[in-house]
C-alpha cells in the first residue's frame, strides 16, 4: 500500500486493552470492564477495521486506488477513517442526518470524505447509498459490517482470547449492546470454544433501541441497532436485558467519574452487567467492553449535566 504494510501495522491497532476488575457491593460480584475505548482512534471498532481491511488487502479487494466506503452511525467510520489514512487509501463514511458534529469533525481530519443521508431513512438509507456509490463509481470497497461475518471473527480470534486471558478465571455472564452484532456474537463465541458457560446478554436501551435503524424510535444510546445484524446467532443469547436510557447515560456519567472516559454505549453495557450480576447471584463474575470514548459525544445529552456550569 501507499503507506503503511497493513501486515505491520494490523498487531499495532489489535493489541491488548486491560481488563478492570470493579467489586459490585449490591450484587455481591465482580464486574470486568474491557478497556476497548483505548485503542487508537477510540472505539472497539478498530478491531474491526483493521481486521477487515487486512483481509481486503490480501485477498485483493484492497489496493492502492481503492475508495473505502462504510456505511455507520460513528465509531466504526472512524475507524475506517483512521485506518485507511494510515494505509493511503480514500474513505467515504455514509451516515444518517443528525449524528454529532464531533464524529464528523473527526472523520474529516483524518482525511476521510462524509456523505448524509435523509434522517428519516436511517441507516438503512446509508446503506443504500453505499451501494448506489459501489455500482456508480469505479474500485470501491465495502466493508458492509452489518452482514460481514469478519466483523464477528475479530472479537473472536482476538478481543475474546484477550478478555479470557486477563480475567484469568470463569466469565459466568458477557453483555453487549448490539449494533452489527459482532462484539456479542464474537466473544460470546471465544468463549463457548474455550469452555466457559456463559450466559451472553443482550444490553437494550429500554427506549433509546433503533429499529432497523429508523431514528424516530431512537432515544439517546447512539449505535445500538436492532433489526439489523445479519451477523449474530440468535439462538446463542441467554438473556435480554434492558435497561432504561437514563440509567445507561447516569451510568457513563458514573464511569467517567471512576476515571473511565466512555460514551453512552459503554454506560448501557454497564448497567446492563450490574443486571446480569443480580441475576445470577452473589460470588460470580460478569464481563463486558467499554466500547468508546466521550469526546465525541460533547454536544449530546451525556454533558447535560455539565455544560452550563
Amino acid at each position: 500500500m501507499a503507506r503503511l504494510d497493513m501486515k505491520a501495522w494490523l498487531p499495532r491497532v489489535a493489541s491488548s486493552t486491560p481488563t478492570v476488575p470493579i467489586p459490585d457491593e449490591a450484587t455481591g460480584c465482580t464486574l470486568w470492564v474491557k478497556l476497548e475505548y483505548l485503542l487508537p482512534s477510540g472505539s472497539t471498532k478498530d478491531r474491526v477495521a483493521s481486521f477487515v481491511l487486512a483481509h481486503a488487502i490480501e485477498t485483493g479487494a484492497v489496493k492502492d486506488g481503492t475508495l473505502v466506503v462504510e456505511a455507520s452511525s460513528g465509531s466504526t467510520s472512524i475507524a475506517f477513517a483512521m485506518a485507511c489514512a494510515m494505509i493511503g487509501v480514500r474513505f467515504r463514511a455514509v451516515m444518517p442526518e443528525g449524528v454529532s458534529g464531533e464524529r464528523l469533525m473527526i472523520i474529516r481530519r483524518y482525511g476521510g470524505e462524509v456523505v448524509l443521508t435523509p434522517k428519516s431513512a436511517g441507516v438503512l438509507g446509508a446503506i443504500q447509498e453505499t451501494r448506489r456509490i459501489a455500482e456508480a463509481e469505479p474500485d470501491v470497497f465495502l466493508p458492509c459490517q452489518f452482514q460481514n461475518p469478519l466483523n464477528a471473527m475479530a472479537h473472536e480470534r482476538i478481543t475474546g482470547p484477550e478478555l479470557m486471558n486477563q480475567v484469568g478465571r470463569t466469565i459466568h455472564g458477557f453483555v453487549a449492546g448490539v449494533g452489527t452484532g459482532g462484539t456479542l456474537g464474537g466473544i460470546g463465541a471465544a468463549l463457548h470454544q474455550m469452555g466457559h458457560r456463559t450466559r451472553l446478554g443482550r444490553a437494550r436501551p429500554e427506549t433509546g433501541v433503533c429499529f432497523q435503524g429508523q431514528p424516530e424510535i431512537c432515544g439517546g444510546i447512539p449505535g445500538v441497532v436492532d433489526g439489523m445484524s445479519e451477523i449474530l446467532d440468535e439462538e446463542m443469547i441467554d438473556d435480554e436485558i434492558s435497561v432504561p436510557d437514563v440509567e445507561a447515560i447516569a451510568a457513563a456519567r458514573e464511569l467517567a467519574r471512576q476515571g473511565f472516559a466512555v460514551g453512552p454505549s459503554s454506560g448501557l453495557n454497564f448497567a446492563a452487567a450490574r443486571r446480569m450480576a443480580k441475576l445470577l447471584g452473589p460470588g460470580h463474575d460478569v464481563a463486558t467492553v467499554l466500547c468508546d470514548r466521550m469526546e465525541r459525544y460533547f454536544s449530546t445529552d451525556l454533558f447535560d449535566d455539565v455544560r452550563n456550569r
